[in-house]
């Protein structure tokens, strides 16, 4: 008999160690994350925990498959075409964490999916970027990384025209409806709400660190602490994204991660910063002094614009992130790339030479980060292996079209028909992965193509 038989490499001491450090804990979320990112599973007692690390816990094999609705997409081939069986989901080794604010005392561990045989489930997002992990370790390169958090703190109730607003502070209750960008004195209205995120990502290890007014009324940034693992980077935002939400609630405001929740200014971004290590841990970005951008820097940033085009999907998989895209909006509009220029796609910041990375900034804050992340890293090692020059550096403004450019989709419906064909996001996230992800958001696009909106009627109630 396996003395570990968790495929995951979780292990029962420590589920053993953290309820005797934490005898205040009641009940554990037990979470596993689909293909849109959203968290799904359970809420166990104290006494299940021991369980859940020696036998995992079944789950049907659809929570896979669902779409943003939490509705079953028959096209992933994850429901009756499989008998919707159950699977096994076991714990992610050192996510086991307790949780701030709860009462009574909660913690939350996250979950992945793996066969009955302890294969891993090929339609779990978290597997597929730790298959594109396992290939860069396989070339003896380690991805490291962050991402950074932006948000919205929004008011319970809409405003009069229906619209949503933003939160008043949570200090005093004063309103503020400008764009108060970088500006000290308006964070310290929210510092009640952002002193409670704070201590829920140090209880939860997550080293949140600078705090940003953002470009738009009640938009905020947080930034995260530079990993060496980029697959702790991706846990970092999503565990950072519901500690936020739940502190904000807690507090009267909602948190919102929609990409685009005010139609008159700047959407929300998840920038991926990454770059790569060798064996003895350097920087295989990083030039030598007076040598200009290293091969490998540059044929990363040829592979990223090449792929960028059919990965967009992954990138700005909804609806509304497609909102975000308007021309000066502060989202990219092309596949360019610069150096400490925010206009372009791809940018390479300036600073310490050792640190030098590639920001990756199409994604909105709505994307899946671990598929965000293997999608970048397929992309960067299409680039490397087939030694692809990225083309000029844009100088200026990137925000104008740029028409000898790789071509990227226009809309959703492009970018779901581009992801759809592409064999080169379907080996970034594996078949099984790609065919789940295309499949729901075609469900979704169908959803929402049938709506009939308020836009339609203020349109054409009374006119056609």
């Amino acid at each position: 008999m396996l003395e570990n038989p968790c495929p995951s490499g979780a292990t029962l001491p420590e589920a053993e160690a953290f309820l005797a450090d934490h005898p205040e804990i009641e009940a554990i979320d037990i979470v596993l994350h689909d293909s849109n990112g959203i968290g799904r599973g359970k809420i166990i007692r104290r006494h299940e925990l021991l369980s859940l690390y020696k036998s995992g816990r079944h789950m049907p094999i659809s929570i896979l498959g669902l779409d943003i609705c939490g509705e079953d997409v028959h096209e992933t081939g994850l429901i009756w075409d499989q008998g919707d069986g159950d699977l096994k989901a076991w714990p992610v080794p050192g996510t086991l964490k307790a949780l701030h604010n709860t009462k009574p005392a909660r913690a939350e561990v996250f979950l992945s999916l793996y066969e009955l045989d302890g294969r891993p489930m090929t339609s779990d997002p978290r597997h597929a970027l730790a298959r594109k992990v396992e290939e860069y370790a396989r070339r003896g390169l380690k991805p490291a990384g962050a991402f950074e958090l932006e948000f919205f703190l929004l008011a319970n109730d809409r405003g009069a025209d229906g619209k949503v607003r933003p939160a008043r502070d949570v200090l005093d209750g004063r309103p503020s409806h400008k764009t108060e960008v970088y500006s000290v004195d308006h964070l310290h209205g929210m510092l009640p709400l952002f002193s409670d995120i704070y201590a829920g990502a140090e209880k939860a290890g997550v080293k949140a660190e600078t705090l940003i007014s953002e470009y738009a009324p009640g938009q905020y940034e947080l930034t995260l602490h530079y990993r060496e693992d980029v697959m702790q980077a991706a846990d970092d935002i999503v565990r950072l994204k519901r500690i936020v939400r739940a502190q904000a609630r807690s507090h009267g405001v909602i948190a919102c991660f929609m990409a685009k929740p005010v139609e008159d200014y700047a959407g929300s971004g998840m920038h991926f910063h990454v770059s790569l290590q060798d064996q003895a841990g350097r920087n295989v970005f990083a030039e030598r002094p007076g040598a200009g951008w290293t091969e490998t820097l540059l044929h990363a940033l040829g592979g990223l614009r090449a792929t960028m085009g059919e990965s967009m999907l992954v990138f700005a998989p909804h609806l509304n992130s497609w909102r975000r895209f308007a021309n000066q909006s502060y989202a990219p509009v092309s596949t360019s790339w610069g150096v400490n220029n925010r206009s372009v796609a791809l940018r390479v910041p300036e600073g310490d030479v050792k640190a030098r990375r590639i920001e990756h900034r199409p994604s909105g804050v709505d994307a899946n980060p671990y598929l965000v992340a293997a999608t970048v890293l397929a992309g960067i090692l299409h680039g490397i292996d087939n030694r692809i020059d990225p083309g000029p550096e844009t100088t200026g403004n990137a925000y104008a079209e740029d028409e000898n450019g790789p071509a990227i989709p226009r809309d959703w419906r492009a970018a779901i028909e581009a992801a759809t064909k592409s064999d080169f996001l379907k080996a970034a996230l594996g078949a099984d992965m790609h065919r789940t992800f295309t499949a729901v958001k075609a469900a979704e696009y169908a959803r929402v193509a049938r709506t009939v909106t308020e836009v339609d009627y203020d349109l054409y109630l009374h006119t056609v």
